[in-house]
């Protein structure tokens, strides 16, 4: 499994790119998982179903499984670190994270310009290219349009990194960031 991410500012296209790159990387015949941040609560499930019901009910954890797939939702008393998602995963040839843009991943940055907010790529070395509405004419890293979605799966198969490097980097930054690891979530 290789492993890279898109990180900007809400409101910057991340999940539109995501689900435009998703086919054309599985027309490449990539397996893809993707991990998604969230920055506050939700449910997968819906008000009424059986599984909506069971942890209004009180349960701590539910599963609820098919033939075609497995769901598994759990109540927590602290928000999951990056790499034990990243481990979570089940097979696939790349993972794809949306979100957590301030951890030691490599990442692709998905800025608009209508945003109004500064462009991440300037102070985060992660960042190994910029899918962008706007020229930066003097960026360290590649530019391509935001709608060049070839473009993008391209640099996303170049750059994506194994995931033992990821995990052992995200650890290890992890232990000198001890105390402050909630800061670094986004």
């Amino acid at each position: 499994m290789r492993v890279i991410g898109l990180a900007g500012w809400s409101g910057a296209g991340k999940t539109t790119l995501l689900v435009r790159l998703i086919p054309v990387l599985r027309a490449r015949g990539l397996r893809i998982a993707t991990v998604k941040h969230a920055h506050h609560a939700f449910d997968v499930d819906q008000p009424g179903k059986d599984s909506h019901r069971h942890r209004e009910a009180g349960a701590c954890e539910v599963i609820v499984s098919s033939s075609r797939r497995t769901v598994q939702i759990r109540e927590v008393e602290e928000e999951a670190r990056l790499p034990d998602l990243l481990r979570r995963l089940g097979p696939c040839d790349l993972a794809v994270i949306e979100g957590f843009k301030r951890e030691a991943h490599p990442k692709l940055e998905v800025y608009r310009h209508a945003n109004g907010r500064p462009p991440l790529h300037p102070d985060d070395p992660r960042i190994v290219a910029v899918a962008s509405d706007h020229p930066f004419p003097d960026a360290t890293p590649p530019i391509v349009p935001l709608d060049a979605v070839e473009a993008v799966a391209d640099i996303v198969m170049m750059r994506a990194e194994p995931l033992a490097a990821v995990l052992a980097r995200l650890e290890s930054r992890e232990g000198g960031e001890a105390g402050v690891r909630s800061s670094w979530r986004s």
